[in-house]
């Protein structure tokens, strides 16, 4: 058997997954030049942030999102200097969104042949970049296979999201996972977890100063029910046996440059930075 058989032959015995790269379309690629000729910059400017998208592509990260921050930048009328560090922290969250979901698939926490891995990566360095740490998307991904159930890319994309909204309220990370990770074990969707992260971010005060018992909340996410039924209006105090707390119908708009915490796209995970679906 000659080697580069061989070699392919042992890839696949160990399952291994090989990183696809993921090319800067050409419409991108147009449209950005155009944004800089209107601009007046010049392409040297430019062709340095190309180049970062380009070198992120091929570690296999999505450079739409990238492509899109720098048109983004540009369309604002702001200088490719300032565009660079935003452009280069975007890519440092895509990488390690790339990192804690090939770890938690390679230690069968995550099921890789569901969800889309592009919209997970997106969803993961979203989750990152609201303060969400690698650590705790660890710690989510390993708390919520308690049940023996792997979770989909997406899943975890979605979790990680909704820790993020929680922690913006103050909740203790350990609290926040735990209570996440029971939704995933519970079968929630994308924005079911949304949903319940938000109305936590709304009670948050009340949850800090004791007038809201978190544990109570969890207990009740381990029964099946969704955020819809847990929190109504009737009961603020979140400790009485099986009583549901009230549920406010005021948007939500966590501390995050503006992003709308409201979820809009019941399936899908997020497009990484757009604030999507929380």
């Amino acid at each position: 058997m000659n080697i580069p058989v061989w070699l392919i032959s042992l890839a696949m015995c160990l399952g291994a997954s090989p990183v696809l790269a993921d090319s800067l379309s050409t419409q991108d690629r147009e449209e950005i030049n155009r944004l800089r000729s209107a601009q007046g910059h010049s392409a040297e400017e430019v062709n340095a942030l190309l180049e970062q998208v380009t070198k992120a592509g091929e570690k296999g990260l999505p450079t739409e999102p990238l492509a899109n921050k720098v048109k983004e930048g540009l369309a604002k009328g702001v200088e490719p200097k300032r565009i660079d560090p935003v452009l280069r922290q975007l890519v440092t969250h895509f990488e390690s969104a790339h990192d804690v979901l090939q770890e938690s698939i390679s230690k069968g926490m995550v099921d890789s042949s569901q969800g889309n891995r592009q919209r997970a990566l997106e969803g993961l360095a979203e989750a990152l970049s609201r303060g969400t740490t690698a650590e705790e998307v660890r710690e989510l991904a390993k708390t919520a296979q308690g049940g023996g159930t792997k979770v989909s890319q997406e899943s975890l994309a979605s979790g990680a999201k909704s820790l993020a909204i929680m922690k913006e309220a103050k909740i203790p990370s350990k609290d926040g996972t735990a209570l996440v990770a029971e939704g995933l074990r519970q079968g929630y969707r994308s924005a079911e977890l949304g949903d319940l992260a938000r109305e936590i971010k709304r009670r948050g005060a009340d949850i800090q100063q004791g007038r809201m018992n978190l544990q109570n909340i969890k207990d009740q996410v381990s029964k099946g029910q969704r955020a819809d039924r847990i929190f109504r209006d009737g009961d603020h105090s979140g400790s009485g046996g099986g009583e549901r707390m009230d549920r406010s119908g005021s948007s939500d708009r966590g501390n995050s440059g503006g992003r709308d915490d409201r979820g809009s796209r019941p399936d899908r995970s997020g497009s990484g930075h757009g604030g999507r679906d929380h």
